[in-house]
């Protein structure tokens, strides 16, 4: 069953999933932190939080998908892939907070002028949020794919 499903826990598009899910959100982190201004706002101190939640918990999967395209198939267990399913959605609706936080006081900030963010930085705040939105997507997506395996197990 677990073959006719695109995007579920371990098959290649799962890890396509996972693994562009890990890059963006370690982009997201990149872009947010390569100034240390962030820590004056609480939505950018917020987005830092959630994606240092959202990185380890795609590289975990990543691995767990990896192993499962490149050496053996996983037997999923319906509880296993449950947890799953509400990590993923869990982390996708926080990410999907945060980038909607970062990106309303990002643009607010850039309105209000110069003295509050300077135009570089807060054009990176607006980039870490888009690297959250696309994040977003990805974990949303696969929590979708894998809530349509789940009556299969």
């Amino acid at each position: 069953m677990e073959g006719q499903v695109p995007g579920a826990m371990g098959s290649s598009g799962s890890l396509a999933l996972r693994f562009g899910q890990t890059c963006f959100s370690c982009a997201s982190l990149l872009f947010m932190c390569l100034d240390v201004e962030f820590y004056s706002y609480t939505t950018f101190c917020f987005l830092v939080t959630v994606m240092g939640l959202v990185i380890p918990w795609s590289l975990v999967l990543v691995l767990a998908d990896a192993y499962s395209v490149f050496v053996k198939s996983l037997d999923l267990q319906r509880r296993n892939l449950l947890m799953i399913i509400i990590g993923d959605l869990v982390l996708s609706f926080l990410s999907l907070a945060a980038a909607c936080s970062t990106a309303s006081v990002a643009d607010l900030l850039l309105d209000v002028g110069k003295s509050f963010c300077p135009e570089k930085l807060c054009s990176r705040y607006q980039l870490s949020a888009a690297m959250a939105f696309l994040s977003w997507f990805l974990s949303f997506s696969s929590s979708l794919f894998n809530l349509w395996l789940l009556p299969a197990l």
